[in-house]
């Protein structure tokens, strides 16, 4: 079992920078591969940024290349997502998730634990 707590999530203007963080519980870190998703009103659930057990290896959404970034500190069992230029289609609930195993998956129904989320939204 895996327990996950985003924090970190606001009203950003537009252009803003925001730091999301995920903190893992329950099972060696090192062991699980990581994913930030999101979510908008009325839409699906989608890929934003996964990350490799070791953090060699990551994978963005074509919508957040060259803004966002995906980290990790496993000595931390925390899990990081660096927003830059935010746009207000940006907007949405934040979710970490993990699931055990070496291979980097991208879909939500690969991962098997959730966190709570967090909300970013566009401040005007």
């Amino acid at each position: 079992q895996v327990h996950l707590v985003e924090s970190g999530g606001g009203l950003v203007q537009a252009g803003g920078s925001l730091r999301l963080s995920c903190a893992a519980s329950g099972r060696a870190f090192s062991t699980i591969t990581m994913g930030w998703f999101r979510q908008a009103p009325g839409a699906e659930r989608e890929s934003v940024a996964n990350i490799s057990r070791s953090g060699g290896t990551t994978y963005y959404a074509d919508f957040v290349k060259g803004r966002f970034t995906i980290s990790r500190d496993n000595a931390k069992n925390t899990v990081y997502l660096q927003m830059e230029a935010l746009k207000p289609e940006d907007t949405a609930v934040y979710y970490c998730a993990a699931r055990t195993g070496a291979v980097v998956y991208i879909s939500p129904g690969d991962y098997n634990y959730w966190g709570q989320g967090t909300q970013y939204s566009y401040s005007v």
